[in-house]
């Protein structure tokens, strides 16, 4: 039993080590490193003490087997994750610019990542849920996957426990305008279930159409089930809102970068640890972009020295 759950996608990142390397170039990568955005979330609930389980898939291969290794290292519960003999685990080679963006393939469309079927939340494992997480890029990646996890999330909001959401709007999936519309949808589907939002600041604009962040934050709250939205703005920070009008700002802790990939997975599971610790909203917009700052100070997506130890100590400025 676990008290948050997801549902998403498992991959191996394969990573350039220095910027500047282009993908379509021949060249140097470092890894496999366990990564994929509802892993990463959910290795952190772990890691942070609380219990966490994932619904996924993976091959039956050495990439499967570094996932695998590496949750259940952390504690996490992967016995929804489905073990595929026929096809190979998801991966993504990732560069780094100079400018600090970066470029990504996916192999994952017709992978087991995305073939997990929604489960029979009725089971003792899904009894004790208290946040049900979910990713958009897994959403959008393949849609039928997408549809399985709006099946998901209906079923566990009807149970009790309360929909996260972090769009993580992957463009790559968006250039077909069939696709975009359909994506659309389940998205909107998933918002009317959700009640903590977590998205960036064009996130917000392109899902809510809207063109100020106030107006954005406004239209969130028109979802029938929206509690809270924790707003991501990069180096400003980030911004709690609540339906009742209080917001919350919380500035980025000042640390070196190492590699970005990750951070805002951590800070979501971050979030949510801390509500269930029963901090309040400023102590928990802290953790988030604590664990956030961790993440980003290690090379790989999951490989942030993430504790409580290390989050409260950076909070009080005596992390070394």
């Amino acid at each position: 039993m676990a008290e948050i759950w997801t549902m998403g996608e498992m991959l191996v990142e394969i990573m350039r080590p220095d910027v500047d390397m282009p993908l379509h170039e021949t060249g140097t990568f470092r890894g496999p490193f366990p990564s994929g955005s509802s892993a990463i979330m959910i290795s952190t609930v772990a890691r942070l003490g609380h219990s966490a389980g994932i619904i996924s898939g993976v091959g039956k291969d050495g990439f499967g087997r570094c996932l695998l290794d590496r949750l259940k290292k952390d504690g996490v519960d992967v016995s929804k994750v489905v073990v595929d003999s026929d096809n190979s685990t998801a991966c993504a080679f990732v560069s780094y610019d100079s400018d600090g963006s970066r470029g990504f393939l996916f192999h994952w469309d017709n992978t087991p990542a995305t073939e997990a079927k929604a489960p029979d939340v009725t089971e003792e494992s899904f009894k004790e849920a208290k946040y049900f997480h979910v990713m958009g890029c897994a959403l959008t990646a393949k849609l039928s996957y997408g549809r399985e996890i709006v099946k998901t999330v209906k079923a566990m909001s009807e149970q009790g426990a309360k929909i996260s959401f972090d769009p993580n709007v992957r463009v790559e999936h968006l250039t077909n305008p069939l696709k975009k519309e359909e994506s659309f949808a389940i998205i909107n589907e998933i918002l009317d279930e959700t009640a903590i939002f977590e998205p960036g600041i064009e996130e917000l604009k392109l899902l809510t159409g809207k063109d100020s962040i106030e107006d954005g934050i406004k239209a969130c709250f028109d979802h029938p089930k929206m509690e809270i939205v924790l707003l991501k703005m990069g180096d400003k920070g980030m911004r709690v809102y609540t339906k009742d009008g209080n917001v919350i700002e919380q500035p980025l802790f000042k640390v070196k970068l190492q590699d970005a990939t990750g951070a805002g997975d951590t800070s979501d599971a971050a979030f949510l640890c801390a509500l269930l610790d029963g901090k309040s909203l400023n102590e928990a917009a802290q953790s988030a972009s604590a664990a956030g700052a961790l993440n980003v100070m290690e090379f790989g997506p999951m490989e942030g020295k993430i504790s409580k130890e290390n989050i409260d100590a950076l909070i009080r400025g005596e992390y070394v």
